[in-house]
C-alpha cells in the first residue's frame, strides 16, 4: 500500500468557493492567495501603473513589492499575492492609485 501524506493524517481538502474578478465568477481553494486564485484562471495582469497605465501582475510573490495591487470589496491597494481568497470576494483591476473617487 502507498502511504501519502494526505492518507497519514487523513486529511481532505475543503469545499472550493468562488470570488469574482472584474465580473468574471473565478473558482478558489480555501487557502489559496488571490493572486494563485488569479494565476490559475490565466489571468496575468490586475493592476495598471499611474503613469502609461502600463499592466502589472505579480512580481515578487512574497509581498515585497507593490505590482500585484488589487482591489477587494472596494478597498483598494490590496496585495493579491498575500490576502487571501474569501468566499464571495469582490476583486477588480486596479488603476493608478486606487483612488480615482479622490482625484481633485
Amino acid at each position: 500500500m502507498m502511504r501519502s501524506p494526505r492518507s497519514l493524517v487523513g486529511g481532505s481538502p475543503a469545499a472550493a468557493h468562488e470570488i469574482t474578478f472584474d465580473g468574471r465568477e473565478l473558482p478558489a481553494l480555501p487557502g489559496q492567495s488571490i493572486a494563485a486564485v488569479l494565476w490559475g484562471a490565466g489571468i496575468l495582469a490586475w493592476r495598471t501603473t499611474r503613469e502609461g497605465g502600463a499592466p502589472r501582475g505579480a512580481f515578487c510573490g512574497i509581498g515585497s513589492c507593490f505590482d500585484c495591487l488589487v482591489t477587494v470589496n472596494g478597498r483598494p491597494n490590496q496585495r493579491a499575492c498575500l490576502v487571501p481568497a474569501r468566499p464571495g470576494d469582490t476583486v477588480t483591476t486596479q488603476e493608478g492609485t486606487g483612488r480615482a473617487d479622490l482625484a481633485v
